[in-house]
């Protein structure tokens, strides 16, 4: 037993129950034979290697440096529930506790986030690592805790880490971690000391995965190699307001807004201009008819490989070179939340209490992330005694493992949701390299620099040399080869500043100044009301969210925190701009009290789902150009219309079904078309007639939802993947096109073989509602040169869209026989649509046994991409499952304790604990546990107590 710590007698493993604990034996068992039987890891690990990890969950444990007892109460999936007399106590056992189940997680985090994940994993990681210290999140995090943070939050952050240390004093690695006894094989690394900066960083990683439309910036530059800029157009289209309505909708807005709207003066708010079309890379003019980036003359033809530049006049070659180098960075990054920016969606909606059987409010959340195991988030309650000015948190819900507070849930007044609100907060800049300098203004101006060493597992360590611009832009450019030699010969125009020494790509971002989020945290547990709320959420900088509330007493309402940067000289974010020019700065930040919100609108519900926040039109401020375009917000508004005109009465069941609600928005448009399309061989007539009764829902045991989601995918790459440059497919999808750049006309015998260079899970299209609005506004143009594409093989070409559908079912339908097999009766959705969940180290970079020890699934799961049951695939690299509602809860502000919750694994991080993936079957089938809240109702959902005293 370590140091500091005695257990009462008979109860050190802490199992509930005897199944359990018989059941729990027999799979340390299998799992020791197995390891024995296969290799050398059975020589070192026993069923007292795998068991030594639990965490005891009942009897006594002694922690020093608590004022007082506290306990630990865990219901039936392990969830705890901690109750203490001092708030300091509280954070203290919450540190303790999450370490408990989850300390190798929060180790790795901690790694990502310092750049020092190759003191734990080796050389392999030093790429990312050399990436992350450029970033400097722990350096922000740093000054955070020693310049913006309130003494409050200092001293709840130093609690959490003397209770996570408290875990960690004495105890060996093998003992904390089963992953720590595998690493022990190839290393001999030890888990240091927890500290308050390990916590803060995280939020960092948070805000970074879901920073907004950076790789939109990318990815339209990329674009330009083979597109022109009415091309890019057709495939960025404009957010359909009309159709799919923003969250602010009923002009409750703030006095900014409403002069705006009325005509009258909005200058003086140090905000800059609000509104603009972008002026592309490396043109140094600054005019209106500046559009796209650098595509010189390109044709506007669309055929395969027929769209290439015609020159390099506007320096275009040598600036995608540049951003492509910088994704492949990026996209080897792991991630911390999310498929690294991309396709990051969330639902959350409030139905105000007329509308309710309850007569308060419901509120619902399912936040869609990159699934993980153990899962990002953490279940608990973290309860004051006694409420009090000292002590005034009675609040429960998620968490992440290795930060304190609760960071969606509800107290004892309130409810609170978040969704990515998808904000432009991130620029990428392209600056001109003069010898040890950069120019800015006709000027050169010295970088600012830092040294970082990089411990490496099993190697020598490595020096990088971070450079900064003089306003802390750290040089992305400089962690990767390409992008220097690259950005040494990029052309430019004639306005551009001469190219000397080369160009590089900076980085402005808004989490990467000291905040206050922390601060926000601790005051959104303990607020009372929408006035406390609002004040909290103002703290919220990065990243920004949509913020969605309820309370006990009816109370409704949407607010948009976080720093939110104004732009000058009409740049609207959406392309990469010229840092030689000053004039492309940021000029500020939209104060907190000119954000949107809505409090208690006429309409009696608020949907947030990632669509626009704002109608333009009514509000002088551009927040983003790159919206999720509402295909789920439509959908649930829908949903709950339909309710309301029925007269029907809305119930916390009518909440969950909704989030599991699998209707095809895309399937709804192109179903009707597809039954158009004369047929003639009979096996695929059989697929097609599939579709004729087809309800156009998902569900996993659907095999029209199989066979559609087969066209759909074909579709988009007949009529746009084939037509992209290789930058965006699918690494090793190879195809012969015109080269680059060619302006005659086509010729076979010059045509180059091309292969992709994406990853399948991050390569275009993907399939998202982007595509969907993409297809609706070809839809009715049955000969745009998006639907001609040539032939191939035994394929005949096409030449209009009905041909291009044509030949999508044929190959959809022979795509399906060989993974599915001929007889259309064994098909189903959910055989293709299937979910793997992965350790996020050594299950996905471990060895194979250790993979199969570490790792859970598959799961057939229901749902798509642009549903509101968002199990997302990606339509150019396959129908695997890749981000997903990690959790999924609906609170009840009529009676708390009949709210529902459910994570989508368990609350342990540990491989063989009954709690690993415990919670995953029923979030599968969608199904929502009971989430007790009351100390009564706590008491009777307690299996088991552990009392933690000083």
């Amino acid at each position: 037993m370590p140091p500091n710590t005695t257990a009462s007698t008979g109860d050190k493993a802490g199992k509930s129950g005897r199944k359990k604990g018989r059941k729990a034996r027999l799979v340390v068992l299998v799992l020791v034979m197995a390891l024995i039987g296969g290799t050398a890891y059975g020589a070192y690990w026993s069923v007292s290697t795998v068991r030594a990890s639990f965490p005891q969950t009942k009897g006594t444990i002694t922690l020093q440096g608590l004022s007082g007892p506290v306990d630990v109460r865990r219901d039936g999936y392990g969830i705890p529930q901690v109750y203490a007399s001092g708030a300091e106590d509280l954070f203290m056992a919450q540190g303790f506790v999450q370490a408990q189940d989850r300390f190798y997680e929060m180790d790795v985090r901690r790694h990502m986030t310092s750049g020092r994940l190759s003191e734990m994993f080796g050389k392999g990681q030093l790429k990312n690592d050399e990436f992350l210290r450029t970033l400097g999140w722990d350096r922000v995090a740093r000054q955070e805790y020693d310049k913006t943070l309130s003494a409050s939050t200092k001293k709840y952050l130093q609690a959490y880490t003397e209770g996570v240390n408290a875990y960690l004093k004495g105890r060996a690695a093998k003992d904390i971690s089963l992953e720590y006894a595998a690493l022990g094989f190839a290393n001999d690394y030890k888990p240091g000391q927890w500290t308050p900066v390990d916590s803060l960083a995280w939020l960092k990683a948070m805000a970074w995965d879901l920073r907004g439309n950076m790789q939109d910036e990318i990815d339209r530059a990329l674009m330009t190699s083979r597109l022109g800029p009415k091309q890019i157009k057709d495939l960025y289209p404009d957010y359909p307001y009309s159709r799919n309505k923003p969250i602010v909708g009923e002009g409750q807005y703030n006095e900014l807004t409403q002069a705006f709207e009325a005509g009258g003066d909005t200058t003086g708010t140090g905000a800059g201009t609000p509104t603009g079309t972008g002026t592309g890379i490396g043109t140094g003019t600054g005019t209106d008819a500046s559009t796209g980036l650098g595509t010189g003359t390109t044709t506007e033809s669309t055929g395969t490989g027929g769209a290439g530049t015609a020159t390099d006049a506007n320096g275009s070659s040598g600036v995608q070179s540049q951003l492509m180098g910088l994704h492949d960075v990026l996209d080897g990054l792991p991630t911390a939340v999310g498929v690294n920016g991309n396709g990051i969606g969330s639902n959350s909606w409030v139905v105000a209490g007329r509308y309710t059987i309850t007569g308060k409010p419901l509120l619902a959340n399912d936040p869609h992330l990159s699934a993980s195991l153990p899962s990002v988030w953490y279940q608990m309650g973290l309860h004051c005694r006694e409420l009090s000015k000292a002590c005034p948190y009675d609040v429960t819900g998620y968490t992440f493992a290795g930060m304190p507070g609760v960071i969606i849930g509800h107290n004892q007044d309130i409810a609170w949701g978040m969704t990515n609100s998808g904000v432009d907060v991130t620029d990428l800049y392209l600056e001109k390299l003069s010898g040890n300098g950069y120019l800015r203004d006709s000027k050169t101006v010295p970088f600012k620099t830092r040294q970082e060493t990089i411990k490496v597992a099993g190697g020598a360590s490595k020096t990088i040399v971070v450079r900064e611009t003089d306003d802390g832009m750290p040089l992305l450019s400089d962690r990767s080869s390409e992008l220097m030699t690259v950005g040494k010969k990029a052309t430019v125009t004639t306005a551009a500043p001469d190219r000397g020494d080369g160009y590089a790509i900076a980085l402005k971002w808004t989490a990467l100044e000291p905040g206050t989020s922390m601060d926000a945290v601790f005051a959104m547990n303990s607020a009372k009301d929408w006035n406390s709320f609002r004040s909290a959420a103002e703290l919220f900088d990065v990243p920004s969210q949509n913020l969605v509330y309820a309370d006990t007493k009816g109370n409704i309402g949407y607010t948009l925190p976080g720093r939110i940067p104004t732009r000058a000289k009409n740049d609207d974010g959406s392309v990469p701009a010229p840092g030689w020019d000053s004039g492309y700065d940021w000029t500020g930040y939209i104060r907190p009290q000119e954000l949107p919100y809505e409090y208690n609108p006429k309409r009696g519900y608020i949907v947030t789902a990632n669509q626009a926040v704002v109608d333009p039109a009514r509000y002088p401020y551009t927040l983003t150009t790159d919206w999720g375009y509402g295909t789920r917000s439509r959908r649930i508004t829908d949903l709950i219309q339909k309710k309301i005109d029925g007269g029907g009465k809305i119930s916390t069941d009518d909440m969950r079904q909704m989030q599991m609600d699998n209707s095809s928005a895309i399937a709804n448009l192109l179903v009707p078309k597809l039954l158009n399309i004369d047929i003639g061989d009979k096996d695929v007539r059989q697929a097609q007639k599939l579709l004729e009764g087809w309800d156009r829902t998902q569900d996993a045991d659907s095999a029209a939802a199989a066979y559609f989601n087969a066209v759909w995918r074909n579709v988009l790459k007949l009529a746009f993947g084939n037509k992209l440059p290789k930058e965006l497919r699918v690494k090793g999808q190879c195809l012969w096109v015109e080269p680059a750049g060619n302006t005659g006309p086509a010729d076979e015998n010059q045509k180059v073989r091309e292969c992709g260079q994406r990853d399948a899970d991050q390569a275009q299209p993907d399939g998202g509602d982007r595509w969907f609005e993409v297809v609706r506004a070809l839809v009715d143009k049955p000969d745009s040169d998006w639907w001609k594409t040539p032939a191939s093989g035994t394929r005949p070409k096409a030449d209009n869209r009905d041909e291009l559908f044509k030949r999508a079912m044929i190959d959809a339908r022979w795509e399906l026989t060989a993974k599915l097999g001929k007889d259309i009766d064994t098909w189903s959705w959910g055989r293709l649509h299937r979910l793997f969940l992965k350790n996020q180290t050594l299950g996905t970079e471990g060895p194979g046994v250790l993979q199969y020890v570490l790792n859970r699934g598959p799961w057939k799961l229901s749902g798509g991409e642009a549903a509101v049951n968002a199990s997302g695939w990606n339509a150019a690299g396959g129908y695997g499952v890749v981000w997903v509602p990690s959790m999924r809860m609906v609170v009840n502000l009529g009676d708390l304790d009949k709210s529902k919750w459910i994570n989508l694994t368990g609350a342990s991080g540990h491989a063989f604990s009954a709690h690993y993936t415990d919670q995953t079957g029923k979030w599968a089938k969608g199904e929502l546990l009971s989430w007790s809240f009351s100390p009564d109702a706590v008491g009777k959902s307690t299996k088991d107590t552990l009392a933690l005293k000083p």
